[in-house]
């Protein structure tokens, strides 16, 4: 199992770990209610160098990429970064991830923890001759979290670069530990989210400043436990349980986030356009509330009476609802908010109400 570079300071701060993506990575570090607090009210750090990174250089690096995936690139300049997928011939969602430009460079980065699989379905599109070249910077490049309320001023502290101006989905380039990395404003718990990206090496260093310039803001190191609760609550969906091979854009809710309709010919762009003439998308992705404690796994069936409707593809216990909050994709005539639906776990069904996302509004 793979390492970050911190994880002899994810042990020292008494980290529990687990599998993640092939990671060894923080799942808590002993107090996760704690852990969300801070990211609600003051700040949170969060090791996400298990993520999937690619950096794409060359002459046509744009070119190639905007006949390939579904959002429209050509109008990003440096410093500026768009959501986009990649999709099979049948429109179905094989990747989801965020494109940032750079002056000599096109960075994508997964949302979610999908491991290689981004970079192994890109790499089969570039064509010998192609002026592009794909770098897999998944272990060589790290990307540190930082949220919350104080998190640009913990940034701001850390590296002595104002970010509180920075728009979502744009970056500023930056120099840390002598090395060169990018701020990046984005968004992963519906708090004031930067990550920063940067060299392998140059990663403890930029864990260690963060900690201790953010020490009078209230930061506190975050594992995944937490992060999950935050992005479920603030109803964003991830590639691998949510946005996956069953899933075409417009039934995730991605219109004018992660596709386009007027940018021309990518694959799966027909089944899309179509969807979107004729209005015929089957599901839709919802939140759900179960009063319940039993966390339903993802594939768990929805029903209506006795009629399978659905899926659950995300699902966590929120100790402040005392409830399970859900995503879930059932028939579109299934998905209006107050439905009162079932999710079967382990052989007993459990109410499910449907709920409009997200499930909490933040800053």
């Amino acid at each position: 199992m793979k390492q970050s570079r911190l994880d002899d300071q994810h042990q020292q701060l008494g980290a529990i770990f687990e599998d993640t993506a092939g990671w060894s990575m923080p799942t808590h570090y002993g107090d996760p209610a704690a852990e969300y607090a801070a990211v609600r009210g003051a700040v949170g750090l969060s090791d996400l160098s298990h993520r999937g990174k690619i950096r794409v250089t060359g002459d046509d690096r744009i070119k190639w990429l905007q006949s390939i995936i579904s959002n429209d690139i050509l109008p990003l300049q440096p410093g500026q970064g768009r959501y986009s997928s990649f999709l099979t011939h049948k429109g179905k969602m094989l990747g989801y991830f965020r494109v940032y430009v750079s002056a000599d460079a096109v960075w994508v980065e997964d949302v979610g923890e999908v491991g290689d699989a981004t970079f192994q379905a890109l790499r089969k599109f570039l064509l010998y001759g192609t002026k592009a070249k794909m770098e897999n910077c998944g272990e060589s490049w790290g990307l540190l979290l930082v949220s919350g309320p104080k998190s640009a001023e913990a940034v701001a502290a850390a590296f002595g670069i104002e970010v509180r101006a920075l728009q979502l989905l744009h970056t500023l380039p930056a120099t840390i530990d002598g090395q060169q990395a990018l701020i990046l404003r984005t968004e992963e718990t519906g708090e004031q989210d930067f990550e920063v990206l940067l060299p392998a090496d140059a990663v403890p260093a930029a864990w260690n400043q963060l900690m201790t310039s953010g020490a009078p803001f209230g930061i506190k190191p975050v594992g995944t436990q937490a992060r999950e609760l935050l992005r479920i609550e603030a109803g964003l969906p991830k590639a691998g349980p949510d946005l996956n091979e069953e899933i075409v854009p417009p039934e995730a809710n991605l219109e004018g986030k992660a596709f386009s309709l007027s940018k021309g010919c990518y694959p799966g762009q027909e089944v899309v356009a179509r969807m979107d003439t004729y209005g015929n998308v089957r599901r839709h992705l919802v939140g759900l509330i179960i009063q319940d404690k039993a966390v339903p796994p993802a594939g768990s069936k929805l029903f209506s009476g006795d009629r399978e409707v659905g899926w659950v593809s995300s699902a966590v216990f929120s100790p402040q609802r005392n409830a399970v909050l859900a995503f879930g994709f059932p028939l579109r005539d299934f998905s209006s908010p107050d439905t009162t639906l079932t999710v079967e776990v382990a052989g007993t069904r459990h109410s499910a109400a449907v709920h409009a996302l997200p499930f909490q509004k933040h800053s």
